[in-house]
């Protein structure tokens, strides 16, 4: 790449010289790469990282999902073993404050955390140290029941994109053109992998895929079948196939452009609900059905919640009207974010879907 722009360092850097030695790469690849690399070195959340989730947001959150995991536990008949499995916890905010609510009916589980990052297993295991940890699903227990709950995490996970040209469909690559990182179109066909409702889109579509979601939730599945117990997944995305890029970048609570910042912003997508779905069902795990976060939490009682809080601390009422907009409101999380249901074929059916 002599005579061209080299960047100063960095992940940028690497790839440059990546796709200077073999070409260009795939989005997935970029979208894996810079995550670990994100969420290897930092804690992202809160007002001083980049984003913030819900369960930093208000404890209702989780407390509410802590009942819900509770209610079905008890309605199967109170089974043991049983293993509480998060998949990429953060701070273990949402793990706190759901246990904490569990606890009070009974709910005891074994502490599961599937988490990569180093610098948040380190938070966690501050607030829970008697918890294990896992890189992925394959070595929590296949004894006993499982409740297990993913928030923010799929979304994560890399994507990806097939691209409509003149010629067909074609894989999204990332290249360089010697000032920056660039999306252009790949050489290899691909139209078999694309579904037939999609196979004549303009020229410019772009359909997303995840096979890393697909797998967890397979994963996932296949285990609620065999094992028994529930899974909450909570995210933002769409619950109907549809087209279009949706890979973004925030850093410091802000959109970036999802190429400038690789290995420093926070890289994410939205989550195909209906196709984890489909996954879910042909694995054999009982479908709850996939509603807004604002309609689930309602359901739930957050209104009931926020109130009896704010009689409890009637100094932090504003607050927690304000936190409870945030989570349920249609402008903010309410209607973007989703919650699918799933539960084991002979479990009891989970409430709010």
């Amino acid at each position: 790449m002599a005579g061209v722009c080299q960047p100063d360092g960095g992940l940028k850097a690497v790839f440059a010289r990546l796709i200077a030695a073999t070409g260009p790469i795939t989005v997935a690849h970029y979208m894996a790469e810079s995550n670990a690399r994100y969420y290897g070195e930092r804690d992202p959340l809160g007002r001083a990282g980049d984003f913030i989730t819900a369960p930093e947001i208000s404890q209702m959150f989780g407390e509410l999902i802590g009942l819900w995991l509770a209610d079905l536990w008890l309605r199967a008949g109170r089974p043991t073993p049983v293993h509480y499995v998060e998949l990429g916890p953060g701070r273990a905010t949402l793990a706190r404050d759901a246990l904490a609510a569990a606890r009070r009916f009974g709910l005891e589980p074994k502490v599961h955390f599937v988490e990569a990052s180093a610098a948040l297993a380190a938070l966690q295991r501050a607030a829970f140290p008697g918890a294990i940890w896992h890189h992925d699903l394959a070595s929590v227990p296949d004894e006993g029941c499982l409740l297990l709950v993913a928030n923010e995490f799929l979304d994560a996970l890399p994507v990806r994109q097939l691209v409509r040209t003149p010629g067909g469909w074609r894989e999204r690559m990332i290249g360089w053109d010697g000032t920056g990182l660039v999306a252009l179109a790949g050489e290899r066909p691909m139209d078999l992998a694309v579904p037939p409702q999609f196979a004549d889109a303009p020229e410019g579509a772009i359909l997303e895929t995840s096979p890393a979601a697909a797998s967890i939730a397979a994963e996932a599945a296949r285990r609620l079948r065999g094992q028994g117990g529930a899974a909450l997944i909570i995210d933002y995305g769409y619950d109907a196939p549809q087209l279009g890029s949706t890979l973004q970048a925030v850093r410091a609570h802000a959109r970036v452009d999802a190429l400038a910042f690789p290995g420093e912003a926070d890289l994410t997508a939205h989550v195909d609900f209906a196709a984890l779905a489909q996954i879910a069902q042909a694995q054999g795990a009982q479908f709850l059905g996939t509603v807004g976060q604002g309609a689930w939490l309602r359901a739930m009682g957050i209104a009931a919640r926020a109130q009896a809080l704010a009689r409890a601390a009637p100094e932090q009422a504003e607050a927690l009207r304000a936190a409870m907009d945030r989570l349920t409101g249609e402008q903010h999380m309410g209607a973007l974010f989703k919650v699918m249901g799933l539960t084991a074929p002979h479990w009891p059916e989970g409430a709010g879907f």
